[in-house]
C-alpha cells in the first residue's frame, strides 16, 4: 500500500522518536537557531511521488541528525541545478547529467551515495503496439519524446544509443523529437498514442508497468540499453561549512543507514527503487560527462 508523504514523514518521526529514548542529551527537536539544509530532486516523476520521496527523507534526516530539514520542490532540471549552483539547495538528488553539471558550477561539490542499480542504470524504448519496429534501427520516419532535455536516462544515453544505430534524432524521426519532461509522462504520451515511440528510466517504467498503470496491451518495450552511471546525492560544501565539519559524512552515514528491516524505512527505501544506498564518486561520471560534450550537451 502506498502511503501519503504526511503519514511518512510522521511516522518516520514517531519511529526515530520512540528509538531514541527520553534522555536529557537527546531531543527529538531541533534548534530553530540553526540554519536549514535544504534538499532537494529532479523533477523526473509526478509531483506527489516526489512529495513521498523527499518528505520522507527530510523527516527522517532532520531526526537523525538533529538539524532542521527542508525539502524544496523544482520545477525543472535546470531550476535544481541552478539552486544548487547558487546555494539555494545543499543536498540534491541528480541523474548523471545534472549532477555533472552541478559540479562543474559549484567547485567542490562531492558525489555522496547512490544505489546500487545506479552503477548499472539502463533506459527503456518503447513503442505504441501498432508500430512495427524491431529495433533501434527502425525507429525512422516515427514520432518520438524523450523526457527531460537535462534526462541522463531520458535523453542523454538514449540519443547517444540512437546515433550508434544509425538514427539522428534530429533528421530521422518524423518532426523534431519531443520533451515530455519526466519519464512518467513519456510512456503515457506513447501510450496514449500521442507519440510512436518514447524513451525513459527503466526503473520508472518497471514500477509502472509492476503497479498496474500502464496498459501493455498499447505500449511495449523495442530495446533496453545501458548500463551506465546515473542517479546520485550530490553535496554541497557549503554544508560542512554551515554545520561544521564532518556534516557531509554525518549525512552519508545516516543515508546509508537505512535498512529494510525497519519497515518505515522499508517504505522509504522503496520509494527511491532501492534497498539500500552505497558510497560513490565524482570520478564515476567521467563517462555521462564525455558523452555530453560529445553530443553538445556540455561545454
Amino acid at each position: 500500500m502506498r502511503i501519503t508523504p504526511f503519514i511518512l514523514a510522521g511516522l518516520i518521526l514517531l519511529a526515530i522518536a520512540c528509538s531514541t529514548g527520553s534522555d536529557d542529551d537527546r531531543t527529538t527537536s531541533t534548534d530553530s537557531a540553526k540554519p536549514i539544509l535544504i534538499i532537494g530532486g529532479i523533477p523526473d516523476q509526478n509531483v506527489s511521488t516526489l512529495e513521498e520521496m523527499f518528505g520522507g527523507m527530510t523527516a527522517y534526516l532532520a531526526q537523525e541528525l538533529r538539524i532542521n530539514v527542508e525539502y524544496r520542490p523544482m520545477n525543472s532540471y535546470a531550476a535544481l541545478v541552478t539552486a544548487f549552483k547558487d546555494g539555494d539547495v545543499q543536498l540534491a538528488w541528480f541523474g548523471g547529467l545534472t549532477g555533472v553539471q552541478a559540479r562543474n558550477m559549484t567547485p567542490g561539490a562531492m558525489a555522496l551515495l547512490q544505489r546500487p542499480a545506479d552503477a548499472e542504470f539502463y533506459s527503456v524504448f518503447i513503442v505504441g503496439s501498432g508500430v512495427s519496429a524491431e529495433s533501434l534501427e527502425d525507429l525512422k520516419e516515427i514520432s518520438f519524446t524523450f523526457g527531460s532535455e537535462s534526462s541522463t536516462s531520458g535523453h542523454l544515453m538514449p540519443r547517444w544509443y540512437l546515433l550508434q544505430a544509425g538514427v539522428d534524432p534530429e533528421k530521422d524521426f518524423r518532426g523534431a523529437p519531443s520533451y515530455s519532461g519526466s519519464h512518467d509522462k513519456t510512456w503515457a504520451l506513447v501510450e496514449a498514442g500521442s507519440f510512436d515511440a518514447g524513451a525513459l528510466n527503466v526503473a520508472v517504467w518497471e514500477r509502472a508497468v509492476a503497479e498496474g498503470q500502464v496498459d501493455t496491451t498499447k505500449v511495449r518495450v523495442l530495446d533496453t540499453v545501458g548500463p551506465y552511471y546515473d542517479y546520485h546525492w550530490l553535496g554541497h560544501p557549503l554544508v560542512d561549512e554551515r554545520y561544521g565539519e564532518g556534516m557531509s559524512d554525518r549525512i552519508v552515514e545516516a543515508i546509508k543507514k537505512l535498512s529494510m528491516d525497519d519497515p518505515i524505512q522499508r517504505q522509504l527505501l522503496e520509494l527511491f527503487n532501492t534497498e539500500r544506498f552505497v558510497d560513490t564518486r565524482n570520478e564515476n561520471y567521467s563517462q555521462i560527462e564525455e558523452t555530453a560534450r560529445m553530443l553538445g550537451l556540455i561545454e
